[in-house]
C-alpha cells in the first residue's frame, strides 16, 4: 500500500463510520469495514511517522490516565432556566419581548446525558472539556476521540467551541447493565449516569466499549458570520455531527406548545433520553442583546417534560440531620422505575407535611418525580390500608449524637454544636464545588478524617498532613499528595466562594457574589441597612448574615486568615463623557455589530438596555430602526444617529 492509498482508505473508513454512526445508514458490510480497518493499521505499524491525525486508529488511547487535569472553556457553557407549564412559557416569552423584538425560536430536544465543550483549532480536534462548573471542567480529550460520531477533524480552520451532549441510547445502556449484573458489578442508576461514568473512565478503552454518542447543542467561542442559530446548527451538521431527531424554527407561543407537544408525544420512541425540549431565540445579534443574568442566557430556556407519577410502598422513614441542625425525614420506597431512574427514596419535607399528609409506614403511596427534581410523596392511598401501616412520631432526641431535639413546629433542630453529622456536613458542604471546590475530598473521607479525630472543624483542614492520611485505611502517597495539593490550592480563593462555603442561612451563591461584590472582603462589617439595599436582599438575609457574622466573628476571622480570599477587582471608573451613567438603547443596522457598540458604551459608563422606557437617555439608531425608535418619538426620548453619538465622543 502506498502511502496516497493509505490516506485515500482512511478517508474511506471515515466515510463508512460516518453513515453508521452518525447517518444511521450503513454503507459496507462489518466484515469489509474491519477488513480495511486492519490494512490501514498494518500500514501504520510499517510506517509510525505517517500516520494521519484523523485515521480511526487514533480513537482509542493505550496508555490509561493517572487522573484527569482542570481546563478552562473558552467562553462559558451556561444553564438554562426551566419552565415547566405553558403559563411559564408565556411569561418568559413576555420577557423575551420586551428585550427585542420581532425573533424567532429554534426548538430542539433537551438530552438527558453529559454536556461536553470540543475545541476545534486548524480543523482539529485539540480539546474536550466536561462542563464542569461552567467556566473550568476537566478534560476527557483522549476518551472523546473514541466516540464515533465527534469528528477528529471538520473543514474549517478556525478555532471554534462545539457544545453538545454526551448520551447512551437507551439499548445500549439495558444492555451495559446487563454485562455489570453477570460480573457482579454495582449498576449504574440511569443513562445520564452511564454516560457521565464512561466520560471519565481514565483508560480510554472502557470509553470506547460502551458506544457514546455525541449530539450537538451550540456553539461557544466563534468567529463565524452566520446571523441565525438555526442555520449555524445546520452548518455544524454539514462538517460531520449527528442532527438531533426532531428540530425546528418557529415563532410565538402557539407554534412552540405544538412542537412541545409533538416532541412530548414521541419521546419514548427516541432512541436517547429525553427531559424536555430546548427554546433559543434564533437571531445571533438579538441573543447578545439580550445578554444574561446571574446564572442563565436570557435568550433561552428548558421546557421540562411534566412529572412523572408512579405507586409505590412507603417501606420506612429514615432520619437526616444536615449542616444547620435541621432534622430531615426521608422516605425509603420499594424501588420504582420512573423514567430510566430506579427510585427508592423521597423527600418528605418535615414533620408537619408528614402529619398534613397523615404518611403512615407501610402506605400505598404515589411518588413524583420532575427532571431532575428529588421525588416526593404527593398522594396517599387511604383505601388500600389494612391497619398495619405505623405512625411516625415526631423525634424528640437527635438519632446521631442523642441530643435533645428543639421542635419548632415544621423545622426539628438538633441544638448541639458538636452533633457528628453537623460538623461532618458542613465540612462536605465547605468542600463542595459551589463553595470550594476541593477536589477529592468527597463525603466518605471528610467521614473518615473525622472519625480518626484529625478534623473537628473546617479550619482544621488546613492542619492535615501526610502522615495522618496515610494512617487512613486505602491511602497511598499519591493519593494523599493529591489531596493535601487540593485543599493548599483552595487558599486564595474568590471571595464570594469563601462566603458561600461558610453556609449562611439564606445566602446562597447568588446572593455571596453579591455580597462580595458590594463590601468585598470587608462583609463582615456591613450593616443590615446597607445589605438590604441591595438587589435581590430582603430583611431574612440581611439578619441572617449579621446575626452570623456576630456569633461566629472570631471563627471566620481565623479561617480568613488561613485561606486568604481575594476580593474582586474593582472596575476601573471610565472618564466623564456624554453617555456615563446614561441608559442607551440601540437598534437598526449600524457600522459594526451593535454587540461591539454596546461593549464600547459599557466601557464609557454607559447602561446599555433592550427596551425603550421614560427613563432611558438616548436611542442610537442606524438603518431599518424599528419600533423602538417609534417607541423613542412617542416617548421623547433623544434620539441619536450613529453618527451624531460618535460625534459627541
Amino acid at each position: 500500500m502506498t502511502h496516497t492509498e493509505y490516506l485515500e482508505n482512511v478517508a474511506l473508513l471515515n466515510k463508512q463510520a460516518y453513515h453508521y454512526y452518525v447517518l444511521d445508514d450503513p454503507i459496507t458490510t462489518d466484515e469489509e469495514y474491519d477488513r480495511l480497518y486492519h490494512a490501514v493499521m498494518d500500514y501504520e505499524t510499517a510506517h509510525p511517522d505517517a500516520i494521519a491525525a484523523d485515521s480511526p486508529t487514533q480513537r482509542v488511547g493505550d496508555v490509561p490516565l493517572e487522573g484527569f487535569e482542570k481546563a478552562r472553556h473558552l467562553s462559558r457553557m451556561w444553564s438554562l432556566e426551566d419552565l415547566f407549564d405553558a403559563e411559564g412559557l408565556q411569561k418568559w416569552l413576555e420577557r423575551v419581548a420586551k428585550l427585542s423584538e420581532k425573533v424567532t425560536f429554534y426548538c430542539e430536544p433537551k438530552f438527558d446525558g453529559a454536556s461536553l465543550n470540543l475545541i476545534y483549532d486548524g480543523g482539529r480536534l485539540v480539546q474536550a472539556i466536561t462542563r464542569g462548573d461552567g467556566v473550568i471542567g476537566e478534560e476527557v480529550t483522549q476518551n472523546v476521540k473514541t466516540i464515533r460520531s465527534v469528528p477528529l477533524s471538520i473543514p474549517y480552520e478556525g478555532r471554534i467551541e462545539i457544545r453538545g451532549e454526551v448520551v447512551i441510547f437507551k439499548e445500549e445502556f439495558e444492555q451495559i447493565n446487563r454485562e455489570r449484573t453477570e460480573a457482579g458489578e454495582s449498576l449504574f442508576a440511569n443513562p445520564r449516569n452511564a454516560a457521565a461514568g464512561s466520560l471519565r473512565q481514565l483508560d480510554a478503552r472502557i470509553t470506547a466499549k460502551r458506544n457514546l454518542v455525541f449530539m450537538p447543542y451550540g456553539i461557544g467561542e466563534n468567529s463565524l458570520d452566520i446571523p441565525l442559530l438555526s442555520t449555524r446548527m445546520e452548518w455544524i451538521y454539514g462538517l460531520g455531527f449527528r442532527q438531533p431527531p426532531l428540530h425546528r424554527v418557529c415563532e410565538g407561543f402557539e407554534a412552540i406548545e405544538a412542537i412541545y407537544e409533538e416532541m412530548k408525544t414521541q419521546r419514548d420512541d427516541f432512541a436517547m433520553m429525553l427531559d424536555g425540549m430546548v427554546i433559543k431565540v434564533d437571531q445571533i445579534e438579538a441573543q447578545e442583546e439580550m445578554g444574561y443574568t446571574v446564572k442563565f442566557p436570557r435568550w433561552a430556556s428548558a421546557y421540562k417534560f411534566p412529572a412523572v407519577e408512579k405507586l409505590t410502598t412507603l417501606k420506612e422513614i429514615v432520619l437526616q440531620v444536615g449542616r444547620s441542625g435541621v432534622v430531615t425525614p426521608v422516605a425509603v420506597v420499594e424501588p420504582t422505575p420512573i423514567e430510566g431512574v430506579v427510585v427508592e427514596r423521597a423527600t418528605l419535607h418535615n414533620f408537619d407535611e408528614i402529619e398534613r399528609k397523615d404518611i403512615r409506614i407501610g402506605d400505598r403511596v404515589i411518588i413524583l418525580r420532575s427532571g431532575d427534581v428529588i421525588p416526593k410523596i404527593i398522594k396517599v392511598i387511604a383505601a388500600e390500608r389494612d391497619g398495619s401501616e405505623k405512625v411516625m412520631e415526631r423525634p424528640t432526641r437527635c438519632p446521631v449524637c442523642g441530643g435533645e431535639l428543639l421542635d419548632e413546629g415544621a423545622l426539628i433542630k438538633c441544638q448541639n454544636l458538636e452533633c457528628d453529622a453537623r460538623v461532618v456536613n458542613s465540612i462536605i458542604y465547605f468542600a463542595s464545588k459551589p463553595c470550594l471546590n476541593i477536589d477529592g475530598l468527597g463525603d466518605k473521607i471528610v467521614e473518615a478524617l473525622y472519625r480518626a479525630g484529625y478534623v473537628k472543624s473546617v479550619i482544621d483542614l488546613f492542619g492535615l498532613t501526610m502522615e495522618q492520611f496515610l494512617a487512613l485505611e486505602g491511602f497511598k502517597e499519591k493519593k494523599s499528595r493529591n489531596l493535601l495539593d487540593a485543599i493548599e490550592q483552595a487558599k486564595g480563593c474568590d471571595c464570594w466562594r469563601f462566603i458561600n462555603a461558610l453556609g449562611i442561612e439564606h445566602i446562597g451563591e447568588v446572593a455571596s457574589k453579591a455580597l462580595c461584590s458590594a463590601f468585598g472582603l470587608g462583609f463582615m462589617e456591613a450593616q443590615k441597612e446597607t445589605v438590604i439595599a441591595l438587589d435581590g436582599f430582603g430583611e431574612e438575609m440581611a439578619e441572617s448574615l449579621v446575626e452570623f457574622v456576630r456569633v461566629n466573628r472570631d471563627a471566620v476571622g481565623a479561617l480568613m486568615e488561613v485561606l486568604r480570599p481575594v476580593a474582586p477587582e474593582a472596575k476601573a471608573e471610565a472618564a466623564e463623557n456624554p453617555f456615563k451613567g446614561k441608559t442607551v438603547v440601540l437598534t437598526g443596522s449600524m457600522s459594526e455589530s451593535r454587540g461591539a457598540i454596546k461593549t464600547m458604551l459599557e466601557s464609557l459608563g454607559a447602561k446599555v438596555a433592550g427596551s425603550v422606557s421614560k427613563k432611558t437617555d438616548y436611542v442610537v439608531y442606524g438603518e431599518e430602526a424599528g419600533s423602538k425608535y417609534d417607541k423613542a418619538v412617542e416617548l421623547g426620548v433623544a434620539t441619536l444617529t450613529e453618527n451624531e453619538m460618535r460625534e459627541m465622543l
